[in-house]
């Protein structure tokens, strides 16, 4: 294997996996000069914000909206330092339009602060006052974010990034750090405002993967303000597999290299540091062991400890004791356009009061192509349609293929109360379940989005991308500050200023 050995005169990193968090992990230490190596056992990079063709649709796999492509955002701070353009995209405006059960008329998530104001004073009268400390919160929380710091510290180096983080004007969010959504709601009056409740589970569910009551409000304050001007969630040109495409040019330009349909299938610790990995070429079924200095894993934390073998036992009893995070269903249509209602938003939430087999929380969010996006032929559009539900369930059934079809014309008949879906509107149709994602993300059971943003592992409390063992650095979205593309960038950047600073 002596052509894909990495440069012994470099400092050496192998990254395991290729999604976001990898692919900019990996594009931003090669363009520091070091030797790096990204394996993935997929068909293409980009993990859960990867793509698909089918019938001349492209469809994104799983995530299917941007954050962090403005001025000072992530993607534009990571993109800037690579020397590679940002993607084209759009504004996502409304970011979703939520239907409650029941409800025909929408509540719009509009981009324009003003404008959201007037919506949520309109929607939820009389919650203004929460609203308003959410964006006190989502100030502080934003500005001491910009600021780089480190959650949760592990050593001295960490800890000086976060003392330097902290200004006067963040403090005001430290008696706040142990508070729920659920908390703050109670704290305004607004315990018993059912309508508000189940807006407010609905969209962070999408974000933090659990409810009002579970979800840490200070993630909460971000994760529902983050759409506002001047910051913003869009729609990528293309498809989401642009943003991949532009880290992997970003990483060989520089020298790294990058193996699709390669295994690593096991890390090798000596003296309480990583070594080495062990790597199945699946073409092949070649076995081969790659020395390393650094291993950084964009990986589930669960899959992470598997990895280990070996994982240190505190480390792998925090994992092991974890909630069972969410898997997810998804329907992916190709429709003709008479299937897409006029001015369709482009990102929808759908709430049902009929008690059905679709999701923990009966939902579906859909996202919807837009003309010339890129994503389907003229006079066509793409329908994708997920929810959150129990991986276990796909696991342990004799009928697996029964449960999927009850899924799959579940989701199509409650999409077809908004959608125009016919059987001369649909052109293609299929769907992913949590086994689906586990065979080709590789993630533990298919789960996705995370471990959920509660207080015990959310920032402070999260797990660490420092790991217990030298030189083995998790980024992704079991990390601070969670998922998306943004999250995961975040982490990826937390990591290589981490093994930078060991120089």
């Amino acid at each position: 294997m002596s052509n894909l050995s990495l440069d012994k005169s470099k400092s050496r990193v192998i990254v395991i996996g290729a999604g976001i968090g990898g692919l900019t992990a990996g594009a931003l230490l090669a363009h520091k000069g070091y030797s790096v190596l990204i394996l993935d056992q997929a068909l293409v990079p980009g993990g859960c914000a990867s793509t698909f063709k089918r019938s001349g649709f492209t469809f994104d796999v799983g995530a299917t909206q941007v954050a962090g492509l403005e001025p000072g955002g992530i993607h534009h701070r990571i993109f800037s330092e690579l020397a590679i353009d940002l993607p084209e995209a759009t504004p996502c405006d409304p970011a979703c339009a939520v239907y409650l059960p029941g409800e025909v008329t929408p509540i719009n998530v509009w981009r324009d602060p003003e404008k959201w104001q007037a919506e949520r004073q309109r929607q939820f009268p009389g919650s203004e006052p929460f609203w308003q400390l959410m964006a006190t919160l989502f100030a502080a929380s934003w500005e001491f974010q910009g600021r780089d710091p480190v959650l949760p510290p592990r050593n001295l180096w960490d800890l000086w990034q976060l003392a330097q983080a902290v200004r006067p004007s963040t403090l005001i969010t430290v008696p706040f750090t142990l508070f729920t959504v659920g908390d703050a709601l109670r704290l305004y009056g607004l315990g018993s405002d059912q309508r508000l409740r189940t807006f407010l589970d609905l969209q962070l569910k999408l974000y933090s993967q659990v409810n009002a009551d579970e979800t840490a409000l200070l993630y909460a304050a971000t994760a529902l303000s983050v759409s506002q001007l001047p910051q913003g969630l869009f729609h990528l040109q293309g498809s989401m597999q642009v943003l991949s495409d532009r880290l992997v040019e970003a990483l060989e330009r520089d020298g790294g290299k990058l193996l699709m349909r390669h295994t690593v299938e096991h890390i090798k610790v000596e003296s309480g540091k990583a070594t080495a990995v062990v790597i199945r070429n699946q073409k092949t079924g070649e076995v081969w062991t790659e020395a390393t200095d650094h291993v950084v894993a964009n990986v589930a934390v669960q899959n992470l400890v598997q990895l280990l073998g070996q994982a240190p036992p505190g480390y792998k009893h925090r994992v092991e004791k974890l909630p069972q995070a969410s898997g997810a269903f998804v329907v992916y249509l190709g429709v003709d356009a008479s299937a897409i209602p006029p001015e369709c938003p482009p990102h929808l939430q759908f709430m049902y009061d009929a008690n059905g087999p679709i999701g923990e929380n009966n939902s579906l969010f859909v996202s919807v192509s837009h003309p010339g996006d890129g994503r389907a032929p003229d006079g066509k559009a793409t329908i994708i349609a997920s929810s959150f539900v129990d991986p276990a369930p796909w696991w342990s059934t004799d009928n697996y293929s029964l449960l999927k079809q009850k899924y799959t014309d579940e989701a199509i008949a409650r999409l077809a109360q908004y959608f125009y879906l016919k059987p001369e509107t649909i052109i293609h149709q299929e769907a992913a379940t949590p086994r689906t994602f586990a065979h080709y993300t590789a993630r533990d059971r298919g789960i996705v989005g995370g471990i959920g943003q509660r207080i015990p592992t959310f920032g402070p409390f999260g797990f660490a991308n420092r790991t217990p063992i030298n030189h083995l650095w998790l980024v992704g979205d079991s990390t601070h500050p969670g998922e998306g593309t943004a999250g995961v960038s975040y982490s990826a950047l937390t990591v290589v200023r981490q093994i930078e600073a060991l120089k």
